[in-house]
């Protein structure tokens, strides 16, 4: 059985009237505590040793040995070696990664839902494939169906037994346009519903 299709269109009571207007659903952003305390604590030794060795030379002391191995590389290669190409090269890709990881939210398993003010949930990707799943199994003369929901679509198969392939894929795009309002998704996902034939039936 499924529930009744929702229609556009104004509030039906008063108090739907009264209702607050939906805040604007933002993606979650990840905490990343373990990353950026793992980044803080590589930079913190870096620049301790750093400064511990800068503090020796000034007090006429020898400096460290990595230092004057670093220093003696450096004079034996130049750029065009291969060498500091491709260490250069890893270090740009690096700090690209790492400036992208920083300026995009993440938990991108995490669909964010509508929400009013003051009040924010989201869905996870398994659990709205779980659900869109039950709700096809539904449908009379399907048999098996697969379910991926990603940010931007939703990817259907679904394996028919009996009845008209196009009966079964029609019927499928109207329950599922059902679920997937009954989500609550902030963003609702395009819907594309494949319908086959099991394997080894024709």
């Amino acid at each position: 059985m499924t529930g009744p299709v929702p229609t556009l269109g104004g509030p039906e009571t008063a108090e739907d009237a009264a209702a607050p207007a939906p805040a604007r659903a933002r993606r979650f952003w990840s905490a990343r505590r373990i990353p950026a305390a793992l980044t803080a604590l590589v930079l913190l030794g870096g620049s301790a040793l750093l400064l511990y060795d800068v503090a020796a030379v000034r007090a006429d002391r020898p400096g460290m040995e990595w230092r004057h191995s670093l220093a003696d590389f450096l004079e034996r290669h130049t750029l065009d070696d291969t060498a500091v190409t491709a260490g250069a090269a890893v270090l740009v890709a690096a700090g690209v990664l790492l400036l992208v990881l920083a300026l995009t939210p993440g938990l991108r398993r995490l669909l964010p839902m509508r929400s009013l003010p003051g009040v924010r949930a989201g869905l996870t990707r398994k659990a709205a494939s779980l659900v869109l799943r039950d709700r096809a199994m539904e449908v009379s003369g399907v048999q098996s169906a697969r379910v991926a929901v990603g940010r931007k679509r939703v990817t259907v198969r679904a394996a028919s037994h009996f009845r008209e392939l196009d009966d079964v894929r029609e019927d499928l795009d109207h329950v599922l346009a059902v679920g997937m309002a009954e989500l609550g998704l902030a963003h609702a996902p395009r819907l594309h519903v494949r319908v086959t034939r099991p394997a080894g039936k024709r």
